[in-house]
């Protein structure tokens, strides 16, 4: 049975880009269906269990006020709903698991709770549909505009065919830029194409994408044994090692990314090296009344479970499988080694007290319901960011590239971790840089958004555009400029193209709480 469902505008995905997107379009009166591929909205934040990672000015400036209304919304869940010490509750930036990563790393389950009270009066006036566990698998064009999208009930089968004025795509890995025919970019682009000083010497190659990963989350619990079975290919991963990495991938050595000299690891802090428990960790029970919890909680998102042995994207459904089940095993191989034969400092072997918790993750196993995909199908856009527009090599002056046509600002180092080309980290300085509406249109197709990590960079850029603030501004501005379009009856390029209208999208961004520029602020 097929069902049909119109609305103003559609988002297909809803991850961070989405959930800002379908906010924005809703804010701005326009009807909006959503869709998402799991059972939680939210992407990074929540279905794969990755807490924020943003730039050091975050508290003060340089994100949406949507965004910041995000992370107090989450600060005041904590101290509304849990027994927080008096020194916890009065901080002002309470940081819940007192993360060495993020400033306010939290629960998937937190991220999830509030991004739908954000979006509840907009779901409860009947403005914004949300329909979960559906995939886009065909899609209807017209032209060079996108008449519907065909959308699977991941339980049923049932396809629900969508028609809208505008289509955004804020998937994971860009899914409805090869259904729709839209051109787009994937892997590491040559240096005589994009001329980045970083980019690959030689022939570009598409395959070659940065590892993701499947994050998992645990606690410890001393004294106990929750060891779990021996994972099928514990035994190849316990000997795997990387031409390019200083040890076996199951140990507590690895690179520091921007020297790539070794450094040491622990699990727990021990006053000599890099401590991952606190790296990622969401919950610090010392900031919770005694007794809330048995244990401190954190996510394993380390360099120990990246997994570049293989691209998840153009790929055959098996070759696809493969490297999914893959990942899966080297992540529950990383537990299983560090349960029984990881080495302590007291000289012992195996901390058995790890617990997975899969009531975190929302799982059966303890795994994130999806992997942390840090590298999507990127579109050909009106505008491509590259290194030269945003590296303080390539900029003297100290400023990156001021857009004429900007919708918004991010600030990240140019971060990639190793690739499908077995390739080392590539870890460099960028300068505060500013989001070009020319990044979210797409060459041809008309009626078509970029609204996550599928915009126009290269396989450089993405290295500093894929973070949360980031993708939260990008698909704030794509459902601003769907709804805009809608209103004035204009297509996205001739919004960019027209200054009349490029000046009064904008002017209608900067009163929504979406920053355009920066203040004068140094390299990261």
């Amino acid at each position: 049975m097929t069902a049909y469902k119109q609305a103003d505008i559609a988002i297909i995905g809803g991850g961070l880009g989405g959930c800002a997107a379908a906010l924005a379009a809703a804010k701005a009166g326009r009807r909006v269906i959503m869709t998402e591929e799991t059972d939680w909205i939210g992407g990074q934040l929540t279905s794969q269990a990755v807490p924020p990672d943003e730039h050091p000015w975050i508290e003060q400036f340089g994100c949406t006020s949507s965004y910041r209304e995000y992370r107090s919304r989450v600060r005041e869940y904590y101290k509304r709903n849990f027994p927080l010490t008096e020194e916890a509750r009065s901080r002002l930036q309470f940081n819940p698991g007192s993360a060495t990563v993020s400033r306010i790393s939290h629960e998937p389950r937190v991220a999830l709770a509030v991004l739908r009270d954000m979006l509840a009066p907009y779901i409860h006036s009947g403005k914004l549909t949300i329909m979960d566990r559906h995939r886009a698998v065909h899609a209807e064009r017209e032209g060079d505009s996108v008449r519907a999208i065909h959308v699977s009930d991941e339980a049923s089968g049932e396809i629900s065919v969508l028609t809208a004025a505008y289509f955004l795509d804020a998937t994971e890995e860009g899914d409805v830029l090869p259904i729709t025919g839209t051109e787009y970019v994937t892997g590491a682009e040559s240096a005589a194409q994009t001329g980045e000083p970083h980019a690959l010497p030689g022939q570009a190659d598409p395959a070659d994408m940065q590892a993701f990963t499947w994050c998992f989350v645990v606690d410890h619990i001393e004294g106990e044994d929750h060891t779990i079975a021996k994972p099928a290919q514990y035994e190849f991963w316990k000997q795997y090692r990387a031409d390019f990495w200083p040890d076996k991938q199951l140990s507590w050595t690895g690179l520091v990314p921007h020297t790539l000299e070794p450094i040491r690891y622990s699990l727990f802090p021990d006053g000599q090296s890099f401590s991952l428990w606190q790296y990622r960790r969401f919950i610090d029970r010392s900031q919770f009344a005694e007794g809330s919890f048995d244990s401190d909680i954190t996510v394993v998102n380390w360099p120990q479970n990246d997994y570049w042995l293989g691209s998840i994207i153009d790929v055959s459904p098996e070759e696809r499988e493969k490297h999914l089940e893959n990942a899966r095993q080297l992540s529950l191989s990383l537990l299983y080694w560090m349960q029984t034969e990881a080495p302590r400092p007291d000289g012992g072997k195996g901390y058995p007290g790890l617990r997975l918790r899969p009531d975190v993750t929302g799982t059966a196993d303890g795994l994130a319901k999806s992997p942390y995909i840090r590298e999507s199908r990127r579109i050909a856009a009106e505008c491509t960011v590259v290194e030269q527009h945003l590296s303080p090599a390539s900029r003297p002056e100290g400023k990156a590239m001021d857009y004429f046509d900007s919708v918004g600002v991010g600030c990240y180092r140019i971060d990639l971790h190793p690739s499908t080309g077995l390739r080392t980290y590539i870890d460099v300085p960028s300068l505060p840089f500013q989001i070009p509406l020319g990044s979210l249109i797409p060459v041809r197709t008309n009626n078509l958004l970029a609204a996550c990590k599928n915009i126009g960079t290269t396989h450089i850029t993405n290295g500093c555009y894929r973070l949360h603030p980031v993708e939260w501004n990008i698909g704030e501005s794509a459902g601003y400029l769907a709804a805009y379009c809608i209103e004035h009856g204009i297509e996205p390029r001739a919004v960019r193209n027209d200054g009349k209208h490029l000046k009064a999208f904008q002017q209608l961004l900067v009163q929504a709480g979406i920053e355009l520029r920066w203040p004068s602020i140094g390299a990261v």
